[in-house]
């Protein structure tokens, strides 16, 4: 009888990591809007190109790294990435004009692109069974989120006795430390049947299947109403959000301001993702990746729909994150996991990263729209109803995807 695989092997500890420390960093960007745009008495929109840019820059850079992964090695695309992002954080403590922001950016967003999902995913996806894939993926994913629980809080406390540059040093050296776990991380070796396949010939096969289209629009919602809340969240908090009562629960745990309720709320909806998308990575394994997508997109525009609807509380705030933050990135497992079904685990890396460039499209305009639209009209509420749009139309591009492999599906 055959030894069961475990599900902790080394190469997902060490992935979970680099994403850990990694998304814990870009999680905490929207708490810097605020003290940036006072420091320098920036319009919103200045600090928020910044960070849509470094989204758009993450887009790019995700298949350009998963290539770079294929080609040389995991271990030395995550190095070349974590260089990348500790260069572009260190660049940026020192920026003082809003394009230079907005140029250095890129290499943070090159940087989450190197040390993210596209080339940790992947070699995670190889590195499991066939039985444990979808749960190894959504373990991954959920380390983001877990990153995402202390990022923005703690950014809020350095920013209470230190200045962001130095804050913004700190992150640079953080990134760097999880390189000293890269040893552990060993590669899998690749079938010779996977080999003999060139990346050209599984990308025109991937281009020319309405499946993969259809993969690539349904992710750019998600792109958008996360980048979106992420960003601005924080701020839309401190300056709407109703007064926090001085004797309730939030007082009695150091919650008295409303900008602690913001950088709280970032991590409150990266606590609620971890069931979430450790939930979903079960349901995958059992159940169509393409309805659960479907349903996770729909329920999310009921979310954002209810919550701009009604009267922003402190209570509406923490029910708002917990609820989104069970469907935050639920999505990722089961888009990666349908990737790797149905084109194979060879060029994964890349073909994910292709996919996922719609996601930070979305990222981009839902940041760089959110800056925009608050510094014309003086709210957040058009850009919101953009995101219930698009989050519907998500769910419904999901539903004529062809869920079987495609060699499957040629042979038919």
């Amino acid at each position: 009888m055959q030894a069961r695989t475990p599900l902790f092997t080394p190469v997902l500890i060490v992935g979970c990591i680099v994403i850990l420390v990694s998304f814990a960093i870009r999680a905490s960007f929207g708490v810097f809007q605020i003290p940036i745009a006072a420091e320098f008495n920036w319009p919103r929109a200045e600090f928020s190109l910044a960070i849509a840019i470094q989204n758009l820059a993450w887009g790019i850079g995700q298949p350009i790294f998963g290539a770079i992964a294929e080609k040389i090695g995991d271990r030395k695309a995550i190095i070349i990435g974590a260089f990348t992002y500790a260069a572009g954080l260190v660049l940026s403590s020192f920026a003082v004009t809003p394009e230079a922001h907005q140029m250095y950016e890129v290499l943070v967003g090159f940087g989450v692109a190197g040390t993210g999902f596209g080339v940790i995913l992947a070699v995670v996806g190889r590195a499991s069974s066939d039985e444990n894939r979808s749960m190894s993926l959504a373990i991954a994913t959920a380390a983001g989120s877990a990153g995402q629980i202390f990022g923005a809080p703690v950014a809020e406390w350095m920013l209470s006795f230190v200045t962001w540059q130095t804050t913004f040093l700190v992150f640079a050296v953080a990134i760097l430390l999880v390189l000293f776990t890269l040893p552990l991380m060993r590669a899998p070796a690749i079938s010779k049947a996977a080999l003999e396949e060139s990346m050209g010939t599984i990308l025109k096969k991937a281009f020319r299947d309405p499946t993969y289209t259809l993969i690539f629009l349904g992710f750019f919602s998600c792109g958008y109403q996360l980048a979106f809340i992420t960003a601005h969240f924080p701020a839309f908090v401190t300056e709407v959000c109703g007064a926090i009562d001085p004797s309730g629960i939030l007082a009695s745990v150091g919650i008295t301001e409303t900008s602690q309720l913001g950088a709280w709320s970032i991590a409150l909806i990266g606590a609620a993702n971890i069931g979430g998308t450790l939930f979903a990575g079960y349901l995958g394994k059992r159940y169509s990746k393409k309805y659960l997508l479907a349903t996770i997109y729909a329920l999310r525009t009921v979310v954002a729909g209810t919550f701009i609807l009604l009267p922003m509380t402190p209570t509406t705030v923490i029910i708002f994150s917990i609820a989104m933050g069970s469907l935050w990135l639920a999505t990722v497992p089961l888009t990666s996991g349908l990737v790797a079904h149905i084109y194979g685990l060879r060029y994964m890396g890349t073909l994910y990263g292709i996919v996922f460039f719609s996601h930070q499209l979305g990222s981009f305009l839902g940041v760089w729209l959110g800056g925009r639209m608050y510094d014309i009209y003086g709210s957040y509420t058009m850009v919101w109803w953009i995101g219930v749009g698009i989050g519907a139309f998500s769910a419904i591009v999901h539903l004529p995807i062809k869920e079987r492999p495609l060699t499957a599906a040629a042979g038919a």
